[in-house]
């Protein structure tokens, strides 16, 4: 019996994701006003901090939809 090669799992529709945090961010109408604050932080700051975890768990999703299995 032959082994089968591995074929990578294409999910090329996975990448419109990262497109998420990237107008996120650069859309500063969406974040340019200090209210509602959170602890007296404005909605400035807490909102850049928001999109760096927002921005970590679509590169997870991604990155494991987008994986090739080498097992």
């Amino acid at each position: 019996m032959k082994d089968q090669p591995v074929r990578p799992v294409r999910r090329p529709y996975a990448y419109l994701l990262l497109c998420l945090p990237f107008i996120a961010t650069l859309w500063p109408a969406l974040y340019a006003h200090a209210e509602p604050s959170i602890g007296g932080v404005p909605f400035f700051y807490w909102y850049q901090f928001l999109c760096i975890g927002m921005t970590a768990v679509v590169l997870a999703i991604v990155y494991l939809s987008t994986r090739t299995d080498r097992s």
